[in-house]
C-alpha cells in the first residue's frame, strides 16, 4: 500500500507491522503504541503531510538524544522535547545513506562495466551524502547458503577511482566497510570490483561528510539495535572523507540532464536511485522516466532503480510491473535494470533475490 494513502495512524502501524518488524523491535513497539496514541498523533497531523512519516520523527527524537526505552519514557521524552522535535522534522529529511545497498547493486553494475567494456561514470539522484557512489572502495561478502564470495577493492581499481572533476584519490586507504549480502537465484557475481572514473550526484539537500551535524543526522537515521550499520557507516564516511563526493543541491529532475553532461564520454554511464521515487510526485516520476528515456536514446545511458512497493503501486492502483507481484514486495525492492526487473533486494542491502 502507497504511504499517500494512510491516514497518520495507519501509516505509522504499517510501519510497526511491515517495515520495522526483524530490524528493530523498538521501532516496532513505539510505532505501533503511536498509531494507538490519539494525542500524539493529533500533533503529528499539524505538520505537513510528508513531514509525518515515522522514520522522519523516531529519527528526530533519536538524533536528540532519545534512548532505547519502553514507549512511557519515549513519550515523557517527546513531551518534554516536542518544540526540538518539530523544529527538526521541519527542516531535515529522511536522507538514510544505507551504504549496504551498494551489495544489491554490485553484480548490475559489474555486468554493465563488463557488457560495455568500459568503466563506470555514475550519477545517483536522492544521494544524500554520496556513499552510494563509491561501490568500487568497499568490501563484499555474498553468501548463497552453501559459500561466501568475499570481493575487496584492488590496487587497479583505486588508481582508477575519482570524483567528479578531481583528480585520483591519495594512495593510502581506510578500512572499508565490509557489505554482507543473502543471494538467491543465479546472481552474476562478478570477480572483481567494476572501476569507476567519474561519481557525481544530486539532492535537494546534500549532506557533507565533513560537517558533524549531517553526520551525526546520519547516524540518528540508523534504526536502534542495529549497531553493525551504524559502523559500516562510519566506515564509509571515513571512505567518502578521503575524496568527498561532487555533489549537487536541486530537484532531481531539474539537475539530472546537466549532470550528465559532464560525466566522461569514454565512460559507461549508469544512473542508479535506491528509496528516493517515494518522494517524487507521479507527475515528477514521469518526467524523470522522460529523462532517462533520452539519456539511453542520446547517450546509451543505464539506468538502475531499486524501489519500494509506493513506487511500484501507483496513485491510480495500477502497477509499474503488471505481471510482479506486489505481494512479493512486502518490505523488500524491486531492482530494475532498463524498466526491466532483475531482482527482489532488501531495503537494507541486507538480501538479493535474482529472478
Amino acid at each position: 500500500m502507497a504511504a499517500a494513502a494512510l491516514g497518520t495512524a495507519e501509516w505509522y502501524r504499517h510501519f510497526g507491522t511491515v517495515d520495522a518488524p526483524g530490524s528493530s523491535p523498538c521501532y516496532a513497539d513505539w510505532s505501533l503504541r503511536i498509531a494507538e496514541d490519539p494525542g500524539l498523533i493529533a500533533r503529528i497531523d499539524r505538520w505537513p503531510y510528508n513531514k509525518r512519516q515515522p522514520l522522519l520523527m523516531l529519527a528526530a527524537a533519536r538524533y536528540l538524544g532519545a534512548q532505547v526505552s519502553p514507549y512511557p519514557e519515549f513519550r515523557a521524552f517527546l513531551d518534554e522535547h516536542w518544540a526540538e522535535v518539530s523544529r527538526t522534522v521541519m527542516s531535515r529529511a529522511t536522507q538514510t545513506n544505507e551504504v549496504g545497498r551498494c551489495a544489491t547493486l554490485l553484480p548490475s553494475l559489474a555486468a554493465i562495466a563488463a557488457a560495455e567494456g568500459r568503466p563506470l561514470a555514475l550519477i545517483e539522484v536522492g544521494a544524500s551524502a554520496g556513499l552510494a557512489l563509491f561501490p568500487d572502495r568497499y568490501s563484499y561478502e555474498f553468501d548463497d547458503g552453501a559459500a561466501v564470495t568475499r570481493l575487496d577493492p584492488g590496487a587497479s581499481g583505486e588508481l582508477q577511482a575519482g570524483s567528479g572533476a578531481r583528480s585520483g584519490p591519495p594512495a593510502h586507504r581506510p578500512e572499508p566497510p565490509v557489505l554482507r549480502c543473502r543471494t538467491a537465484g543465479p546472481v552474476p557475481l562478478p570477480d572483481s570490483l567494476p572501476p569507476v572514473v567519474w561519481r557525481a550526484g544530486t539532492d535537494l539537500n546534500p549532506l557533507d561528510v565533513r560537517n558533524p551535524d549531517d553526520v551525526a543526522w546520519l547516524e540518528a537515521l540508523i534504526w536502534p539495535e542495529q549497531e553493525f550499520r551504524r559502523e559500516r557507516l562510519r566506515r564509509a564516511i571515513t571512505v567518502a572523507r578521503q575524496d568527498p563526493p561532487f555533489l549537487v543541491a536541486g530537484d532531481l529532475n531539474e539537475q539530472l540532464l546537466s549532470l550528465a553532461g559532464q560525466a566522461p564520454p569514454d565512460a559507461a554511464l549508469v544512473v542508479f536511485h535506491s528509496a528516493v521515487m517515494g518522494y517524487v510526485s507521479a507527475d515528477g516520476r514521469a518526467r524523470f522516466r522522460s529523462s532517462m528515456q533520452s539519456l539511453a536514446r542520446d547517450r546509451s545511458c543505464h539506468w538502475l532503480s531499486n524501489e519500494g512497493e509506493t513506487v511500484i503501486i501507483q496513485q491510480d492502483g495500477s502497477v509499474v510491473v503488471p505481471e510482479m507481484d506486489p505481494g512479493r514486495l512486502r518490505g523488500n525492492f524491486l531492482l530494475l535494470h532498463n524498466g526491466q526487473p532483475v531482482a527482489i533486494t532488501g531495503p537494507h542491502g541486507q538480501s538479493l533475490d535474482w529472478l
